[in-house]
């Protein structure tokens, strides 16, 4: 508003202070708004833009973002643009979305990134601004000096190194894999920054682990059941699928419900978890420290190791979930059939081998 107060003071412009709004003589008008809160979007309901610009995107959440193309409206026959526009450094909440959107899905939807540096800004006092910004911590500093959208502020389990060399362009031959759903039950209305219902499949071969394939999004209960009925038609039957279930009768119903409605005839069971999720993640992440859990790479990647890295301290925890109740079921599956095997104590050479044994011991 100050530059607007530089830029329109004195001329046929008019400014109302109570609706920080500018009028000019031909009847357009320039509003400024803000949005605090995720439903702060809908004081905007009534609304025609044909532009929208955003300060500080990361400030906000994707919702609020999205909200805005709706308001973005003109006239049959009008020639004025319809134009959204933001600016921002990267970090703060809505760091995640921004990078996926502009970063890593921009070129291929139109969506045009154009990155600014400091040496960019000739009228700067540049000099002091580097002085200053060497008072923050590495990561913010960064951020905002260097415009690194890789740098994040970590949590205390998953390090990004440990996926130094470990993303794949395809996967070995696998046998032994799992697909685990993380369900989130609704798209909330009100609430900031919703969860995500994300169905992880992850493979073992040898002691490694291979994140195999990522399915992520926000969907109503309908699109839940579509999505992840169309996720294990893709999969196969033989493939396995574990859904985590919720506390109370409530989870008991919902897995009941895939059971015998959407997933009837595959191979699935829900999965009560115990613990806090630090706890949960903690065994997947110690074998991503010895370097065994690799991703195949996907437009996901990014977001799965970013994900990864903020825990427990990001936005969101979805993947991370999806991640231990998958590796939890396949370490449970591959040492219960190998203490098994030594119980019994079945050599290989008899009775048809390990192999066959195995192939009795399923059914």
């Amino acid at each position: 508003m100050d530059r607007s107060m530089e830029w329109l003071g004195g001329t046929d412009a008019h400014f109302d202070t109570q609706k920080h709004l500018w009028t000019f003589p031909s009847g357009a008008t320039l509003a400024f708004g803000n949005m605090e809160r995720e439903r702060d979007k809908f004081r905007y309901q009534s609304a025609e833009f044909q532009f929208v610009g955003f300060d500080e995107l990361t400030q906000f959440y994707e919702t609020q973002y999205r909200y805005m193309f709706s308001r973005m409206r003109r006239l049959e026959g009008s020639y004025v643009p319809l134009r959204m526009r933001g600016a921002s450094n990267p970090g703060n909440i809505g760091h995640d979305w921004v990078k996926q959107r502009f970063l890593i899905e921009g070129e291929a939807h139109r969506r045009v990134f154009i990155p600014a540096k400091l040496n960019e800004n000739p009228y700067l006092d540049r000099e002091n601004y580097i002085k200053a910004l060497y008072e923050l911590d590495p990561i913010t500093r960064r951020q905002y000096l260097e415009g690194d959208w890789s740098a994040r502020h970590g949590g205390s389990i998953f390090k990004r190194e440990y996926f130094k060399d470990k993303i794949l362009d395809n996967p070995p031959a696998i046998k032994n894999l799992i697909r685990f759903w993380d369900r989130a039950s609704t798209v909330p209305k009100n609430q900031s920054d919703p969860d995500y219902t994300v169905g992880l499949k992850l493979g073992e071969l040898e002691g490694q682990y291979y994140i195999l394939h990522v399915v992520r999004f926000r969907g109503t209960p309908k699109q839940n059941e579509d999505t992840i009925l169309a996720t294990a038609q893709e999969d196969g039957y033989p493939a396995p699928i574990r859904m985590e279930q919720e506390p109370g009768s409530s989870g008991v119903d919902t897995i009941d419900h895939y059971a015998r409605q959407v997933l009837k005839g595959y191979n699935f069971k829900g999965v009560r978890t115990t613990g806090d999720k630090s706890e949960r993640a903690a065994p997947v992440a110690t074998v991503a420290e010895q370097g065994n859990l690799f991703l195949i790479k996907s437009p996901l990647t990014s977001t799965i190791i970013d994900e990864l890295e903020a825990f427990p301290l990001g936005s969101h925890d979805d993947i991370v979930d999806a991640l231990s109740g998958a590796y939890e079921q396949l370490r449970t599956k591959r040492d219960y059939g190998a203490r098994y095997v030594q119980t019994r104590n079945i050599p290989p050479a008899k009775k048809g081998g390990v192999e066959s044994y195995f192939k009795t011991f399923k059914k």
